[in-house]
């Protein structure tokens, strides 16, 4: 077996302590981006991934020459990637390119009407005035609301882990101060009048799972956050950005395993002393970090604990984050006239997030995300081809026990009908391609508790101090990143939730 190396590449010297290890289990954006801090700072790290390829929900799937996208497909702090290279001494530019998108998103109603949701104040305050001229001023009072929350929430709080109710304490009064027990939405409506512009402007927090009726306000912040560093696309795909990233990781020393699926995390009393995977395969560590969903970290990578038993018995009895239902198809001819982000909104907007969230069927109707990468990026596709995705806020698996395996093929039918007719003349006889992901694969594919696409909902009461913390409170060594951590989903929380723990574990490292 060859000696260990430094990250220079040579051998350290004689005498010299052995260096600490680290195992991240899951290398989705957070698990990533945990384990290129950890790397950077000297702790010798392995990324495991239960799948063949990285990503986690970033997966990437190619079939006849196009690229799909599984996954997150918006960013919106290229500063929050741009200091992970810095952390490792490299420059984002030589790994990745981020491709400005405009409009960020247009958005649709059945009614015809549509928004183009630009970085630009005069033609926002142009489209805003067509739908009720008295919101102009009231948008200029929501995007301030909107400021505020961000500089309170993301930028002071966003990497900072909650480890002990009196973190949640000092937070209180900013907290209160911005109403964080109000909903998105009824915060929106305080501001602005037009039916129409209160969806455009609340939509935002079903991009982490939130129902923009129960999510805390705080979450407004993401408004505040698109505007002051816009939305951008990676060059090749959201794929293509996980790529830099790895490569990253592995310019530094770091490694990864695909096709690695963890049977347990292995402990010796209170503390853990590294991970099994189902393969028999061993890999000691001084610290252990799951980016895994937090039941199934507990309930199975920790099952034979009282700890873990314990835990994923509570974490059961959270809320949950809505599911989805994507379709990825190809079309065999470009359709330059959708724009790359489009939402497309129903003829219901309270009703149909209750019973996405609430109700024990799959709706009558529907609203969805339908992404067009190839307006910004062609080479995801033949030449002259098109390659899209489009979803749908489903509920989740406890909440409505669909069987997927029957209903799915149906659902796909109806979503496709109605693209069709309202969005894309000629698609079905366009289609070159196309497969589907259910609630029933983000339960098998990602381990996900009820098939819930984003984890914990993201209510107040389930938020910072509330969520499962960045280190565990009774195994002093076990960490965990990504969707069920603080702060939360999306790219930019899991990325700063990588961040967060980071933080921890570095210092404990050095602490013992």
């Amino acid at each position: 077996m060859s000696a260990t190396l430094d990250r220079d590449g040579t051998r350290p010297s004689e005498g010299a302590p052995a260096r600490k290890r680290a195992v991240v289990i899951g290398a989705g954006f957070g698990g990533i981006a945990l384990a290129i801090r950890l790397q950077a700072a000297g702790i010798a790290t392995t990324l495991l991934e239960k799948r063949d390829r990285p990503g986690g929900r970033a997966y990437v799937y190619e079939d006849a020459g196009y690229t799909f996208d599984a996954g997150p497909t918006v960013i919106t702090d290229p500063s929050a990637l741009e200091e992970l290279f810095e952390a490792a001494g490299r420059s984002m530019s030589d790994y990745v390119e981020l491709l400005p998108v405009s409009p960020f998103y247009r958005l649709c109603w059945e009614d015809g009407r549509a928004f183009d949701y630009v970085n630009d104040q005069a033609e926002l305050d142009r489209q805003i005035e067509r739908f009720n001229p008295k919101d102009v001023e009231g948008y200029r009072r929501f995007l301030a609301y909107s400021k505020d929350v961000f500089r309170e929430g993301y930028e002071k709080l966003g990497t900072v882990p909650f480890l002990s109710f009196r973190d949640m304490v000092r937070a209180g009064p900013q907290l209160a101060r911005l109403e964080a027990w109000r909903s998105v939405y009824s915060k929106v409506a305080q501001f602005i009048e037009d039916d129409h512009l209160r969806q455009a402007f609340s939509f935002h927090s079903l991009l982490v799972g939130g129902n923009p009726f129960a999510t805390s306000s705080i979450y407004a912040l993401i408004h505040a956050l698109e505007r002051q560093w816009g939305v951008w696309f990676p060059r090749g795909g959201t794929g293509a950005l996980v790529s830099g990233l790895v490569r990253l990781f592995t310019d530094i020393g770091g490694r990864v395993e695909v096709s690695a699926e963890v049977a347990e995390i292995t402990m010796d009393g209170q503390r853990a002393t590294g991970v099994r995977l189902k393969d028999g395969r061993a890999f000691p560590a001084d610290v252990v970090a799951s980016n895994a969903d937090v039941v199934h970290t507990y309930g199975n990578l920790l099952g034979g604990s009282d700890r873990g038993a314990e835990e994923a018995k509570r974490l059961k009895a959270k809320r949950w984050s809505m599911s989805l239902f994507v379709i990825y198809f190809g079309l065999k001819t470009h359709r330059p006239d959708i724009q790359h982000h489009t939402v497309c909104f129903g003829a219901r907007y309270r009703e149909l997030v209750s019973e996405i969230f609430k109700g024990r069927s799959l709706p009558g109707d529907f609203s969805l995300y339908l992404h067009n990468p190839c307006v910004t990026d062609p080479s995801l596709a033949p030449p002259g081809a098109g390659a899209f995705y489009v979803l749908s806020p489903v509920p989740h698996l406890g909440n409505a026990d669909i069987d997927w395996e029957r209903e799915g093929p149906l659902y796909r039918d109806r979503i496709l009908d109605y693209l069709e007719a309202r969005y894309i003349p000629g698609l079905k006889a366009d289609l070159a391609t196309c497969r589907i992901f259910t609630p029933a694969d983000f339960k098998s594919e990602l381990n996900a508790h009820l098939g819930s696409a984003f984890s914990l909902d993201p209510v107040l009461t389930q938020s910072a101090w509330f969520r499962p913390h960045n280190r565990d409170a009774k195994v002093p060594n076990l960490y965990l990143v990504g969707a069920g951590t603080h702060p939360g989903a999306g790219v930019p929380g899991v990325v700063g939730s990588a961040k967060a723990t980071a933080g921890l574990m570095i210092a404990d490292v050095k602490a013992n």
